[in-house]
């Protein structure tokens, strides 16, 4: 494996940091539908380290983990668009100007919203796991959607099926994200515009994930994921823990949704379904659980997937003369993709090192020698029969002047 100096680790970071930022700029050329693409694998990525936490750190399945993106979402949406105004006189009239807040306001409000949420899930089911656990969260995602379609009567809530339209953008400095910027001629497109906001919270999410993973609370996680009852043992709060890990991870979730909302300027319940939380669960099992580079790379794999099979699946339905419908082959081409890449690496494509090479890398990363170094360096000759002879320390069993360790006798 290609170990970087110090200096090289550097050197890398400024080339993918620059490489990041170009980015959008290099894509707008080719359309802005390609750098849409890219928005959405920022906003999955986020959602895919969200659940990292509760599936990957804590080892807790969680199947309706799309309800919190809708939380997040719909906290926006009602914030943010005309909806309740139109609605509800009483508020119309606090608010005559129309509800309009800011991005800025709505995204710790989103994260905290979630984050009950997801204690409120996590209190029934402390003492449920695997399958159980699974189906139990799976029933929250899908109550959350059921509700967002039906609370459009008797009192108009969320609209129903029809969904919430015309919600603000996302603005800085005044300046709505929906509407392009030109710079000595150049043209940044709106798309472009929230990449960049995107990659921002990005790089918070990850960087609070490192933080957590290398924290008491994180090393703590991964206990109760290995041995639940081993890590009570040692005198861990389970109890708290799972929930601390549903909170937490359901508050990325509750980001993701609001700037969703924002960027898309409508929401509807569609877009909240069981697949997208089957998605995620593949996202970060595929690129490996637990590991946060794999997940991010898992995240941008299914979510570029589609899009790059979209050009396959067109070909092979002109070779079949129509007979292949492009959407059920591209799903296909996808599940496929997925089971060969699980039957190669059945640890995801990036997994996570395990803990005793990790420590090895780690100490020669400080300068410290290994454990075949010391042993090694140390030239320790085994002792002789004379110099040690057998038996327990004791001195009446030593023989004068063979040896400076006297031994006890087995049989006293």
């Amino acid at each position: 494996m290609l170990k970087l100096s110090r200096q090289g680790k550097i050197l890398a970071f400024v080339a993918a940091g620059i490489a990041l930022m170009i980015l959008p700029l290099g894509l707008q050329f080719a359309g802005n539908a390609w750098v849409r693409i890219v928005d959405l694998a920022l906003l999955y990525i986020m959602l895919a380290l969200g659940l990292n936490i509760v599936v990957g750190f804590a080892g807790l399945l969680d199947l309706g983990y799309v309800a919190f993106y809708a939380v997040g979402a719909y906290l926006f949406g009602l914030l943010a668009s005309p909806h309740l105004t139109d609605n509800f006189a009483s508020i119309a009239s606090m608010f005559p100007d129309g509800l309009h807040f800011k991005l800025w306001m709505v995204i710790p409000l989103g994260a905290i919203l979630a984050a009950v949420a997801g204690v409120l899930l996590g209190a029934p089911t402390l003492k449920l796991r695997g399958d159980y656990l699974a189906i139990v969260t799976l029933g929250f995602g899908e109550i959350i959607r059921i509700f967002m379609n039906n609370l459009d009567a008797p009192v108009n809530v969320t609209n129903g099926p029809k969904g919430i339209g015309q919600v603000d953008p996302a603005s800085v400095m005044g300046h709505p994200m929906s509407r392009s910027i030109s710079i000595g001629g150049f043209t940044i497109e709106s798309v472009t515009l929230y990449y960049y906001l995107f990659l921002l919270l990005v790089l918070f999410i990850v960087l609070v994930s490192y933080r957590l993973q290398d924290s008491r609370i994180g090393r703590a996680w991964m206990a109760v994921r290995e041995d639940e009852i081993a890590a009570k043992a040692m005198g861990l709060n389970t109890r708290n823990l799972k929930l601390l890990a549903f909170g937490m991870g359901a508050s990325f979730g509750g980001i993701a949704g609001a700037l969703f909302a924002a960027f898309q300027g409508f929401i509807s319940p569609e877009s909240f379904s069981f697949m997208e939380s089957v998605m995620i669960v593949a996202m970060v099992v595929l690129g490996g659980l637990g590991h946060i580079p794999g997940v991010i790379l898992g995240a941008v794999l299914l979510a570029g997937m589609p899009e790059a099979l979209r050009y396959v699946a067109g070909p092979l339905n002109k070779l079949s003369s129509g007979h292949l419908d492009p959407a059920i082959l591209r799903q296909l081409l996808i599940a496929l993709a997925m089971i060969v890449i699980m039957l190669m690496r059945p640890r995801g494509l990036w997994p996570a090192p395990e803990h005793g090479k990790m420590l090895a890398a780690d100490s020669e990363d400080d300068g410290a020698p290994s454990a075949k170094q010391s042993v090694g360096a140390s030239n320790v000759q085994p002792p002789t029969a004379q110099q040690n002879p057998p038996g327990v320390d004791s001195p009446s069993d030593a023989i004068p002047g063979t040896t400076d360790v006297r031994q006890d006798a087995l049989n006293p």
